[in-house]
Formats: C-alpha cells, sequence, structure tokens
C-alpha cells in the first residue's frame, strides 16, 4: 500500500487534471519501492498507517514527482542530475545499516 496518495503527488507537482492519474500512481509506486529498497526494509513492516515518518513521505513525494517530470533515463542539453534534493539525505536517516549474514 502506498504511504503516499495521488493527491499529495498531485499537489506536488501542481497537477490538477486528472490525465496523468495512472502513470502518477505508477510513478508514487515506483519511488515506494526505491526507497523501501534503499532503506532495506518495507516501510509497512516498520511503521503503522499513522506513524509513518514525515520525511519519509516527503521523499516518496518528491522521488514520484521527479519521475513523473523526468520520464527518460537521459535529459539532452543539461548537466548531469542526481536525485531530487534530501530524498538520499534522509533515506539514510532512517536506513537500516545492519549486514545481514
Amino acid at each position: 500500500m502506498a504511504i503516499v496518495t495521488l493527491e499529495e503527488v498531485k499537489a506536488q507537482l501542481n497537477q490538477t487534471l486528472d490525465v496523468d492519474d495512472e502513470l502518477i500512481e505508477r510513478k508514487i509506486c515506483a519511488a515506494q519501492c526505491h526507497i523501501e529498497q534503499l532503506l532495506g526494509f518495507k516501510i509497512s513492516d516498520q511503521y503503522t498507517p499513522t506513524k509513518i515518518p514525515a520525511p519519509l513521505k516527503e521523499c516518496v513525494c518528491q522521488l514520484a514527482a521527479h519521475w513523473y517530470e523526468n520520464r527518460e533515463a537521459v535529459l539532452v542539453g543539461v548537466t548531469a542530475q542526481s536525485l531530487p534534493i534530501g530524498v538520499s539525505d534522509i533515506v539514510n536517516e532512517y536506513r537500516n545499516w545492519s549486514w545481514a549474514g
């Protein structure tokens, strides 16, 4: 289950039209999955829906919006870009740093 709503990401994007809702929902799912891979755990396994830290929700919103606005892996005519500012830093604050072996 997504930790952010379609409406939250549309607000991040200043998007009011419904035409891209399905695409935005895919970006939300992909962003949350990617962040969970970086964290080393599923967010729903660690937090109840009412206790999910706001910074993790912000990460999903920022990354989903970034992927919606930049739909290709390569941008021509611009300099190299990393994850949206703050996403990596926020994820590192919550990341599971233990090594399973």
